[in-house]
């Protein structure tokens, strides 16, 4: 039982050690990375190379919806 406590015990504290570091070393350069490099939210920046204008006759959005035929009213609105 002795063993056991020489070995996990100095584990267990060294676990703790070195979570509490990286934690704090962490912290430390994400706060210097903000510092250094805002974020800046907004539209992407498109590639190097990349074209942004669509094609003659072709739009980025669906075409619209067409409906050939007239719809008729349904028959069983008095029972609503």
């Amino acid at each position: 039982m002795g063993m056991v406590v020489v070995i996990s015990l100095p584990l267990i504290l060294f676990s703790l050690i070195l979570g509490f570091g990286c934690y704090f070393f962490g912290k430390a350069r994400g706060r210097q990375d903000i510092r250094t490099n805002p974020q800046v939210f907004g539209a992407p920046i498109p590639p190097p190379g990349a074209s942004t204008s669509f094609p003659p006759n072709s739009s980025p959005s669906s075409p619209p919806h067409h409906n050939s035929k007239q719809s008729k009213p349904p028959e069983n609105v008095d029972n609503v």
